[in-house]
């Protein structure tokens, strides 16, 4: 019998991908959801359950009804330049939510909890790659949500002995090569599917913000990472804390970084289709470089990154043309 795990978030954008991916690794993924971000139709590969993590008796029924041996936490409001507004839904949702939901693990007897962290909880790098044991000052409300939630589940580890591996995620892209599931948010902030609309002629064009940052052609640098690639690091993280595994963070990225203007480029290249770019000023709070030292992640989980930047393009660029932008 194939052990069951809960995904908390299950039909968003990467709790789908690592659904398919648990369900490729002999596990039952079972997916609860809220659908305020996620999508029906991304519920592919086990039983769905429709609730929210800030309602403790429907999760208390659902541990009780489907007994999962470990759970996966996505449920988090994501959008930085919504946390500045609304910070209290974020709040609410990712530290309430949150809190809400590892009470409920706890109570199940679950000792397996992964979570959906960001490299955002260190706000601005002092050095570059960023390892775990950067300092922490995140600079926005969702930052902060994210880091506190980290702070909690040391806390469990040590007093309550729920173990946990916290991913630090850098900037997750792509989409299943099948096309089955792919980035779907609304509305979309993600500079690879808004580039992607652009060349699609969805959008007017693409508006990149600051070009005089110090990097080899002016503006920012980030590490893409492929959805598939992120999800792999889930599923060994399952299998790490299963057969015993202790508490322990880590970075998910590539460790290779790439400029907004090297990645327009790319995208213009794989699709073909040149589109119109907008040179804009910088927006407040965005670093200058954001690339991950993923040492850890390969020495803990034995894991590695598989996918090219042109792999994440290539997945993405086949799952947007092929599915309209309004849907």
């Amino acid at each position: 019998m194939r052990k069951k795990v809960l995904v908390v978030g299950g039909a968003g954008y990467i709790g789908s991908h690592t659904c398919l991916l648990l369900a490729e690794r002999g596990y039952e993924p079972v997916v609860f959801d809220n659908l305020s971000n996620g999508h029906e139709e991304f519920v592919r590969w086990g039983p769905f359950e429709q609730g929210d993590i800030r309602d403790k008796a429907r999760l208390d029924e659902v541990f009780a009804k489907h007994q999962p041996e470990a759970v996966l936490h996505f449920a988090a409001l994501i959008e930085v330049g919504e946390s500045v507004k609304n910070p209290v839904a974020f709040y609410d949702n990712n530290v309430t939510g949150a809190l809400t939901l590892l009470s409920a693990t706890m109570d199940a007897g679950i000792k397996a909890f992964v979570f959906s962290s960001t490299c955002a909880t260190y706000g601005l790098p002092e050095r570059v790659p960023l390892d775990e044991g950067h300092p922490q000052a995140p600079i926005n409300p969702y930052g902060r949500t994210k880091w506190i939630v980290e702070q909690a589940l040391k806390d469990f580890s040590n007093y309550k002995d729920l173990k946990s591996v916290m991913l630090r995620y850098f900037n997750a892209a792509g989409a299943d090569f099948e096309g089955r599931i792919g980035e779907w948010h609304k509305p979309e902030t993600h500079a690879i599917p808004l580039a992607i609309e652009a060349a699609l002629g969805r959008r007017q064009g693409f508006k990149v913000f600051g070009t005089d940052y110090n990097t080899r052609d002016g503006t920012c640098v980030r590490d893409y990472i492929h959805i598939l690639d992120l999800a792999d690091a889930h599923v060994r993280a399952v299998d790490y804390l299963l057969s015993g595994g202790e508490t322990v963070e880590l970075n998910l990225g590539t460790g290779t970084g790439t400029t907004v203007k090297e990645l327009l480029d790319a995208i213009s290249k794989v699709s073909g289709r040149p589109f119109p770019v907008e040179f804009a000023e910088r927006r407040e709070g965005d670093s200058t470089t954001l690339v991950a030292n993923n040492d850890k992640a390969r020495e803990v989980l034995g894991w590695q990154p598989r996918y090219t930047l042109e792999d994440i393009i290539s997945s993405a660029w086949r799952w947007h043309s092929t599915h309209n932008a309004e849907r």
